[in-house]
């Protein structure tokens, strides 16, 4: 597998990089928030930090892994690599959720014989409208937009999650600013 270039690498490229390291040593990960959002929107919103949800329990090993390619625990559980400054990876416990919904499945791709996974794009709107709804992000909403204008999503998935959070008018503001009604995944 061939290492990125450090410097200049995307959030995609550091994902699969890393993802697929991970993976080849039994750990499986999801990666979720706004670096998800760099790679559903090609870039047009940039997020500086990659976020795994560890699938397994927490592992003992994750120093010793992100070791063998550069990485080097910064603080508590943040990773950087020493040539690539402008990105860092953080870590978490799973299993992944969406505001109260714990029943996410992630999509996955193959990578370097590997598979690994990411938020689906109805997932990404979902966990940006999270932070919208409960920490009144609006930046979040703004990318909840970006990236329903580029992929398609399930309407009916979005609109009852946003009920189940007590907030069914953020249903209603993100599909005006969509234009998209009719556009299901």
């Amino acid at each position: 597998m061939k290492e990125p270039n450090w410097s200049k690498c995307t959030e995609e490229e550091l994902w699969e990089y890393v993802a697929a390291h991970l993976a080849k040593h039994g750990i499986d990960t999801v990666l979720v928030g706004g670096a998800v959002v760099s790679i559903y929107t090609e870039g047009a919103y940039r997020s500086g930090d990659l976020d795994f949800v560890l699938l397994s329990y927490l592992n003992q090993r994750l120093p010793e892994v992100m070791a063998e390619i550069g990485f080097k625990v910064e603080r508590g559980r943040h990773y950087k690599h020493p040539e690539c400054s402008h990105l860092f990876v953080e870590f978490s416990s799973g299993p992944p959720a969406i505001g109260e919904d714990h029943q996410i499945k992630p999509d996955a791709r193959k990578f370097a014989g590997q598979t690994i996974r990411i938020y689906s794009p109805t997932d990404c709107i979902r966990d940006r409208l999270a932070s919208y709804i409960h920490f009144k992000a609006r930046d979040c909403f703004d990318q909840a937009v970006l990236v329903a204008k580029k992929h398609p999503f399930n309407t009916r998935k979005i609109k009852e999650w946003c009920a189940n959070e007590g907030a069914p008018e953020a249903y209603d503001e993100f599909l005006r600013a969509t234009k998209k009604s009719s556009r299901k995944a």
